[in-house]
């Protein structure tokens, strides 16, 4: 090969190499962080917020790409996974597992912008000025989920009737654990219901917590913590050994087996949140974004597990299900 050709073709390369770089510094960034695990939202988080990104087009791996940060239930490690995130230079953050996700993240940053899943009130916990004109560089979905808790407590109350002692399982470390033992031993009181929590933060805790409901004489139990959530089969199977009509905050605990479930829909709020991204990617701004609000809330009952554990689901019940599994 002569020389100038062959400098022609080294130069071609170099050429194509620096376009290849550009275009890929141009695909934006999103940071994904989450006080989970990446199991715990497998399904039907993450399919629900790529199906949200596509619907504002946009394809992880083809014209966007995704840094997921896992704190794993540590939450003591949110701030330095989302100054991580900040200092890669990701063009939004997208944060799931509980408001203290997204606390860390606007610590980290005033300037990139924020989209949240927020359980407990994002006014309240000082996340955005207000639902309809958030301000700064925050916004995303309120999934309402410190609000039902009263509601589920009716729910398993309902279902079986005949109980006077319930129990709550909650994760310790979970920092809004002390607000929803409040919230459901408040519900209880109203029901003229004794309520027993119990903690576990890990699979043994889990194990023996469930263990200790015969001694404890509970006719019914409720279960909703983040931590939970990444283990829906377990949880189920334990519920079902131990034939303890369980109520959980969402439905995947009752595809896995469990009893009946009430709760905002993962599958909408993380489709919203794909979409609020992509109106960012495109040029938006949180600040004229309104924090969205559930819409629809669901209840899906198994009548295969009330069968297995001798219930009959009223009909009351029934009527107002969103989904019934049998």
């Amino acid at each position: 090969m002569r020389r100038r050709e062959l400098l022609l073709l080294v130069g071609g390369a170099v050429t194509a190499s620096h376009a290849l770089r550009a275009e890929q510094k141009a695909m934006p960034v999103i940071g994904f962080l989450s006080s989970q695990s990446a199991e715990a939202l497998a399904l039907p988080i993450l399919p629900a917020f790529r199906d949200g990104l596509k619907e504002a087009g946009y394809v992880e791996g083809q014209n966007v790409a995704i840094e997921y940060r896992w704190a794993e239930g540590h939450y003591d490690r949110l701030p330095a996974l989302a100054a991580d995130l900040v200092g890669r230079k990701v063009d939004v953050i997208v944060t799931s597992g509980g408001n203290f996700s997204a606390l860390a993240a606007k610590n980290a940053t005033a300037s990139v912008p924020i989209v949240f899943v927020a359980g407990h009130d994002p006014v309240e916990d000082g996340l955005v000025a207000s639902l309809a004109r958030p301000g700064g560089n925050l916004t995303g979905v309120s999934a309402l989920a410190g609000e039902l808790w009263g509601k589920r407590v009716e729910l398993i109350s309902e279902l079986v009737p005949e109980t006077r002692v319930i129990a709550h399982l909650v994760d310790p470390n979970f920092p809004s654990a002390e607000g929803a033992i409040k919230a459901v031993q408040e519900a209880a009181r109203a029901k003229m219901l004794q309520l027993r929590t119990l903690k576990a933060a890990t699979e043994s805790e889990m194990t023996a917590a469930f263990a200790s409901l015969v001694e404890l004489q509970a006719g019914a139990l409720i279960v909703g913590d983040p931590f939970f959530l990444g283990r829906p089969e377990q949880v189920a199977t334990l519920a079902a050994r131990y034939a303890i009509p369980t109520i959980y905050d969402f439905r995947v605990y009752v595809t896995a087996g469990g009893l009946i479930s009430y709760g905002t829909s993962l599958t909408d709020t993380y489709r919203k949140v794909g979409t609020y991204v992509g109106k960012i990617l495109k040029g938006a701004k949180p600040a004229d974004l309104p924090v969205e609000q559930p819409t629809r809330f669901e209840l899906v009952v198994n009548l295969k597990t009330a069968k297995d554990l001798g219930l009959n689901v009223p009909p009351s019940i029934l009527a107002r299900a969103d989904e019934v599994i049998e």
